[in-house]
């Protein structure tokens, strides 16, 4: 469930974060119908009752240590679910992923779905999942070593039961596999971490000691041997390509009085190619199993040939596609405000005032439909100096352009990092979002706006719907957006993938 009772409350935190998205989300919408929430001290009997079915409290006698917890956030919060109770057909299921309550309601449903199953190791905050599920596979296990991508793909995947998306030690994990993973599962999917490729005098760099996480990916596949996997990485790992040939080829299990064995093979694939809007290479890997190979007269080159061709259909889509219909920001110029809601430079959660299918990109994410708010589009905070910089800069100019040699403090490394600084082209597809954006991001300019982009202007490059929440401090959104796969990408490759499920 999404809360832990308040009673046996372990996280903090994330608790508080949770409450405070509650508070905002109710206000949001009282506002728009020019309501105001009412301030009560404390709640009535029917109140109880739905904190009792959030999952919040265990009795009313709980509402002691919840106000001890929230501090000066209880009242307001309080009050935010009498209102609610008061004007629940104002929110229709607006706040479900809030509700302990109404989150098991959908799991039970979802269990009684035949619908293959996938389980997603390495699952960072569920750019690959959330592809599979739009495609109408069904999750039952998700696996991160990170806190904060655990409590996102929580929040956003309340179709399984927290207890399945589990942060632990993937060898933990593998070594009692089925204690986390009983059923039947029809593809694997993730994308282990490989970093051991500059030893290039070894004969097998893939054995690098840096890849153990990788080989217990395969060793997970081994005692799962589901009938299809999907594993991705970095366009560097061409360099062990063929040797994760080997390792899936080499593969050999028996299972109920049955020998099975993997045809794999690979391809490096662009995002662009699947219409989102970001020059993004993967380097994609796809096993399929032998009875499944041969039962559906299949092979993996035949699949990839599939995805392919599927994608020559798809118009290529530009950065300013992603960035239309979007509240326009400033700046913050003092240091500290990012965590800090305001009108001008954005807030975590803010009444979106815009077509959320404005065009067919944001159609396309956002699966048509309408949705009410916006989440973490907050603008970066700019100092002086770099504030100069992005205002000279023009589309497509970097740390090298003339017109900032004068202010340019890293004028001595521009040959290391001449992007560095760099402002983005609108009529183009995006280049790549990555992790270090939660470090800065300089090298991702507005193309016309003075600041860099925002986490939720970097989710939609993603390809992530406008209601997928990112969770934790403002830096780490970054860093789960850059980590993710494009959720476009990986639908259209689940829908090729399911016509053999």
């Amino acid at each position: 469930m999404i809360f832990e009772s308040v009673k046996h409350i372990t996280k903090k935190k994330e608790f508080q974060e949770l409450i405070l998205i509650y508070i905002r989300m109710i206000e949001i919408i009282a506002n728009k119908n020019k309501m105001t929430v009412a301030i009560i001290s404390e709640p009535s009997d029917a109140a109880c009752s739905e904190l009792i079915s959030m999952g919040i409290i265990e009795t009313s006698e709980d509402l002691v240590i919840l106000k001890k917890v929230l501090g000066a956030n209880y009242i307001h919060f309080i009050s935010s679910v009498e209102f609610y109770i008061n004007n629940k057909i104002l929110y229709g299921n607006l706040l479900y992923r809030l509700s302990n309550k109404h989150r098991k309601e959908l799991q039970d449903k979802v269990k009684k779905d035949n619908a293959p199953k996938f389980a997603d190791f390495f699952s960072g905050a569920g750019g690959l999942s959330c592809g599979f599920s739009q495609a109408g596979f069904k999750v039952v296990f998700a696996n991160d070593h990170e806190d904060v991508c655990v409590q996102t793909y929580r929040f956003n995947h309340p179709e399984l039961p927290a207890n399945k998306v589990v942060k632990e030690d993937i060898r933990k994990i593998v070594n009692n596999i089925n204690d986390y993973i009983p059923e039947e599962i029809d593809i694997v999917i993730g994308g282990p971490p490989c970093q051991g490729f500059s030893s290039a005098n070894q004969q097998r760099i893939i054995d690098d000691p840096r890849n153990e996480l990788y080989k217990y990916y395969i060793e997970a596949v081994k005692r799962i041997a589901p009938k299809f996997i999907l594993m991705e990485n970095v366009r560097g790992m061409l360099s062990v390509a063929d040797q994760v040939v080997e390792d899936y080829k080499a593969i050999n299990i028996n299972k109920d009085g049955k020998e099975y064995t993997y045809d794999i093979s690979y391809r490096l694939l662009n995002s662009s190619s699947f219409g989102v809007a970001q020059s993004r290479e993967r380097l994609i890997y796809i096993a399929v199993r032998n009875d499944v190979a041969s039962l559906e007269g299949i092979s993996a080159d035949k699949i990839f040939e599939e995805i392919e061709e599927a994608c020559r259909n798809n118009a290529k889509v530009n950065l300013q596609s992603a960035l239309e219909f979007i509240k326009p920001l400033e700046a913050p110029r003092i240091k500290g405000m990012t965590e800090v809601d305001d009108d001008i430079t954005g807030k975590k959660i803010d009444n979106n005032e815009y077509d959320s299918c404005g065009n067919d990109y944001l159609c396309m994410i956002n699966g048509n439909r309408n949705i009410p708010f916006v989440f973490n589009h907050k603008a970066r905070y700019c100092s002086d100096v770099n504030y100069e910089i992005f205002r000279r800069l023009s589309p497509g100019e970097d740390s090298t352009s003339p017109k900032i040699a004068d202010i340019m403090p890293y004028a001595h490394r521009n040959g290391i990092f001449k992007d560095k600084y760099y402002k983005l082209y609108a009529d183009r597809p995006c280049r790549t979002i990555t992790a270090h954006l939660r470090m800065d991001c300089l090298s991702h300019i507005h193309p016309s706006q003075i600041r860099s982009i925002t986490p939720r202007e970097a989710a939609r490059v993603q390809s992530f719907p406008d209601d997928y929440v990112f969770l934790g401090p403002y830096l780490k959104t970054y860093m789960q957006i850059g980590n993710a796969v494009p959720v476009i990408m990986a639908k259209q490759i689940a829908m090729i993938i399911k016509k053999y499920v």
